[in-house]
């Protein structure tokens, strides 16, 4: 039977032995920090006071509407001090993928782009030449041309070989089916993340996870995912950062990402915080993904430690 987590909130000493366990915290961003573009109160004090003790810390998101310089500008708006290099979102681990790992032969390496701005921004700075995304000529409804066009291929590029999935604003029937027309002919299927809702404003909207299910079903495929709670993420955080798993914490609200990413990743401990998608009742439940280590109400709880 899996151990009770250990509830923090309001038990200074045991946050004081809970945070001499690790060096590094890994931290989601969205359900965690923020929702939406509501900061949580006490994150700034929070992260002062773990950098104060000599803690690492690196924001892990799934989010891959930004890339890490537009998530560095929002936690600088929102009044926390940060490094671009010490975010790892999933458009940047998709990125590096494919063109550290993947390496596509030209000219059979495009990628069709279901997504926003965050994914191409990432892609260019690796040199991975892409179509889709924002473009706006494909933000608008399918004609019977475009359903001809796609049928007999002159629609489509014929040197796409991969197809990347992530959230997507502006997601529709013409960029479906033009990624499922890449895919039914060769193209890899892959996805920034598998969430499946988006915290925001205090509730939740459909996640990339979400975007890419009509391709699941058309194709029968499942893509392979690089955002948490993906071990491919975790490899390259540890190589980037190399971090000793024993003293890492991975720190979030979802379980089937954050803690799941986690202990699956063999860290030292999880920490599951209350402001985001999952509650107690969830780990609690007999068919829980995950279980955390340790829980509180809100990261700030943390603040109860005593120097």
């Amino acid at each position: 039977m899996t151990q009770s987590p250990k509830y923090l909130t309001g038990d200074s000493a045991a946050i004081n032995e809970f945070l001499d366990k690790f060096d590094v915290f890994l931290l989601d961003c969205d359900g965690v920090l923020w929702s939406g573009d509501h900061l949580f109160e006490g994150i700034i004090e929070t992260l002062e006071m773990l950098r104060a003790r000599g803690k690492r810390v690196v924001f892990v998101t799934n989010n891959s509407t930004k890339s890490r310089p537009d998530y560095q500008k929002k936690l600088t708006a929102l009044g926390i001090p940060s490094d671009v290099e010490e975010i790892f979102a999933s458009a940047y681990s998709s990125a590096i993928y494919i063109s550290r790992i993947m390496k596509l032969p030209a000219p059979k390496n495009k990628v069709f782009v279901i997504g926003e701005s965050g994914i191409e921004s990432e892609l260019l700075t690796e040199g991975v030449p892409f179509l889709g995304g924002t473009d706006p000529a494909l933000r608008r409804d399918i004609t019977p041309e475009d359903f001809s066009g796609l049928a007999d291929g002159s629609l489509l590029d014929p040197d796409v070989g991969i197809v990347l999935a992530g959230l997507d604003f502006h997601i529709n029937y013409l960029k479906l089916s033009m990624a499922y027309q890449y895919i039914r002919r060769g193209a890899k299927f892959l996805a920034t993340n598998l969430d499946s809702t988006l915290p925001m404003s205090q509730t939740f909207f459909p996640g990339a996870g979400s975007i890419s299910i009509p391709l699941v079903n058309m194709t029968g495929q499942t893509p392979l995912a690089f955002g948490k709670p993906s071990q491919a993420m975790m490899d390259a955080i540890e190589g980037k950062f190399k971090l000793d798993r024993a003293r890492t914490c991975m720190v979030g609200d979802r379980l089937n990402t954050d803690i799941q990413f986690g202990i699956e990743g063999g860290l030292g401990g999880t920490l599951a915080v209350l402001t985001g998608v999952s509650k107690k009742e969830h780990w609690e439940a007999a068919d829980a993904v995950a279980v955390p280590a340790y829980y509180a109400d809100k990261l700030s709880d943390l603040r109860a430690a005593t120097s």
